[in-house]
Parts: structure tokens; C-alpha cells; sequence
């Protein structure tokens, strides 16, 4: 089964070292917390705090929160009392299905990614990337059965890809997809989304010191003690090697997000294929091992990594410029290609 039972690390609270500031401050604690299967990944949170208690209750808030978008975004799982992404699917062709606003929010940014990114962001592709996701699930439990999906499965799944199908009442507060064939996939854009909303959630919460690192996606919510700013770095995507791919970025109120081909994939007769799949040819992209997005905001960071990952670099650039992001590209080679302005963050 994809989804194992969510399990929190309960004994959470490990001082790694004591911040003393100016007299007139309180010392501020550096406590971590570590979740396991929200959005499928693990997730770890650092903050600093004046007490073990404060802390808790902070990352009780983070962790409740995400669960919430978790569960709403799921596309391969259903929750007793919750209509989410898998309950739309189940409904295509059927009838609307009421569901939270967060969904019609998330939906709504879907569109809008599809539109800005000229298609290369789909979620209405369910249908195709479905037929590579059951391949990843053969491969993890067999590595001799994982097969490439035929042409003729994908043509005949693509037919089903046309994001106009999914329609949206913010007014009855529902969400229809016209095409019974269809099925949503929003993986490329809720984790970065909903990590995004947790954030600004927390600083409503009052929380002012933390970095929120879940999965591929970092949010860093204002800086360390002393205004010191968060130390992030980026997972090298050769596994073998022990170097950095890149210094450590230096970043507040930012967000960093990465994509890549090194995590999710199966291999069939030697070739290996990852999980992000071209739009126009149906099949894994190979222009890239890993793109990495600097974004102030995590939801349109995950977009533009997904999109900069099927886009060519020049095309990417400019992508990045009217987003005022930027970016780092890892070629199949090593080699590592930068936007203008990237390694900007590796400084203080």
C-alpha cells in the first residue's frame, strides 16, 4: 500500500544547544521534530523557543496543519467525513463534489500554473502519469516487472488530459470533472502549496523563528536568533557521491525547492525513468538530474521547478525573471548550470 499509518515521532524535543542573546532577551532554545508519511515524505521542522512547551505547541500547531492539507490534497487515499482530490476523482463524469475551499484554492492555482507555464504543468494528467506511477509501485516491490507503458496506453489515456474538464463553482463551493476518464494528479504543486499556506498560517500562530523542511520543499520563516539567517542545503542527486553540489544557501523568508529524477523512478532494460513527465511526448523527462527553485513563495516554487525541469534553460530563465525567482539546473552530466542571480544566496 502507498500510505502507511502516519506516524508522528512523539518524544520530539532535543535541545541541540542554548542561544544566549542580550540581557534584555530571554534565552531561545533550538528544538527540532521529525513527522513521518505527511505528503509521503519526512518532514522535519527546526525552531528556536524559550521553552520545551512553547516549542510543542508549536510544532503540534505545524504538524495539525499539515495533516489538514495532506488529507485534502490526497489523490490515492480516502478519509471518513472529507471530500478531497481522490473524491473528485472518484466522481468524474458523475456529479459535482462539494469540498473545501482549500481545494478550490489549490485548483484554481493549478489552472493559472497551466496557463503560465504554456501546459507544461498538468494536473488533469492523472490518466498518464497513473500508468508511470503503477510501474514505480512494481518496480519498488519487484525490480524485474516494472515495464515501460506501451504508446498506445499513453495516447489513449492523454485523451483525457484537458484541463478545461475540470469545472469550478466557488459559489455551491464544489469541483466537477466532465471527463469520467480524467483524474486529477496534483503532486506537482500541493506539497509546495500547502507548506507554502502552513507558514503564513504560523506566523499568524506567532511563530517567528522557524524552517519548515518537507520533503523537497523549505520554507524558511524568518531568521535564527541574532537575525542570523537559515543555513539550507541541496541534496547532491548522485547518491554515490559525498561532495556538495553547491554551497549552503543563506535564506529568510524564503522558500527552496528541488526536483529531480533521483528518487521516484523505475528501471526496464537498463534505462532508468523518473516520475516528471513530459506533457508533449507522454514520456520522463532526461534534460536534467535536478532543478532547484529559489521562490519567495513555496506553491509557485514547486510550479516553476516542475516547469523548469521540462523546459529548456532559456526558456526557464525568463520563466524565472517574470517570477523574480531563481534557479539552479544539475545536467545529466554534473555539470551545474545557475540563473543570474542564484548564487547570491550562498552569501551572508
Amino acid at each position: 500500500m502507498r500510505n502507511k499509518v502516519i506516524v508522528r515521532v512523539a518524544a520530539i524535543l532535543t535541545i541541540f544547544s542554548i542561544l544566549t542573546g542580550c540581557t534584555k532577551q530571554p534565552e531561545l532554545y533550538r528544538y527540532s521534530a521529525d513527522f513521518l508519511e505527511l505528503f509521503n515524505t519526512v518532514s522535519r521542522i527546526v525552531g528556536y523557543a524559550k521553552s520545551e512547551e512553547e516549542f510543542k505547541e508549536q510544532s503540534d500547531f505545524i504538524y495539525n496543519r499539515l495533516e489538514f492539507y495532506h488529507q485534502q490534497f490526497d489523490f490515492f487515499k480516502s478519509y471518513d467525513g472529507i471530500n478531497n482530490i481522490k473524491t473528485i476523482n472518484d466522481y468524474a463524469g458523475k456529479s459535482p463534489v462539494e469540498v473545501d475551499e482549500s481545494i478550490i484554492d489549490l485548483l484554481e492555482l493549478c489552472i493559472w500554473a497551466h496557463e503560465e507555464t504554456d501546459g507544461a504543468v498538468n494536473v488533469a494528467m492523472g490518466s498518464v502519469l497513473n500508468l508511470w506511477h503503477q510501474q514505480r509501485e512494481e518496480y519498488q516491490y519487484d525490480a524485474q516487472s516494472a515495464v515501460v507503458p506501451s504508446k498506445e496506453e499513453l495516447e489513449e489515456a492523454a485523451k483525457h488530459i484537458d484541463i478545461r474538464n475540470i469545472i469550478i463553482d466557488r459559489s455551491s463551493q464544489t469541483v466537477y470533472l466532465a471527463d469520467p476518464e480524467m483524474r486529477l494528479d496534483v503532486g506537482a504543486i500541493a506539497k509546495g502549496y500547502a507548506v507554502q499556506k502552513v507558514s503564513e498560517e504560523a506566523r499568524e500562530f506567532g511563530i517567528n523563528s522557524m524552517i519548515l523542511s518537507i520533503g523537497g520543499n523549505v520554507v524558511t520563516i524568518g531568521t535564527k536568533p541574532g537575525n542570523e539567517k537559515w543555513s539550507v542545503g541541496i541534496q547532491n542527486p548522485d547518491w554515490n557521491s559525498k561532495e556538495d553540489i553547491t554551497p549552503s544557501l543563506k535564506l529568510a523568508d524564503l522558500s527552496l525547492v528541488s526536483s529531480g529524477d533521483y528518487e521516484r523512478y523505475f528501471v526496464a532494460d537498463g534505462i532508468s525513468y523518473g516520475h516528471i513527465i513530459d506533457p508533449a511526448t507522454l514520456m520522463p523527462l532526461t534534460h536534467y538530474k535536478q532543478v532547484s527553485v529559489v521562490a519567495s513563495d513555496s506553491g509557485i516554487g514547486d510550479i516553476l521547478s516542475t516547469a523548469l525541469f521540462i523546459l529548456d534553460i532559456e526558456d526557464g530563465k525568463k520563466l524565472l525573471q517574470k517570477h523574480h525567482a531563481e534557479a539552479m539546473w544539475v545536467m545529466r552530466d554534473g555539470s551545474v548550470v545557475y540563473s543570474d542571480s542564484f548564487r547570491e544566496y550562498e552569501k551572508e
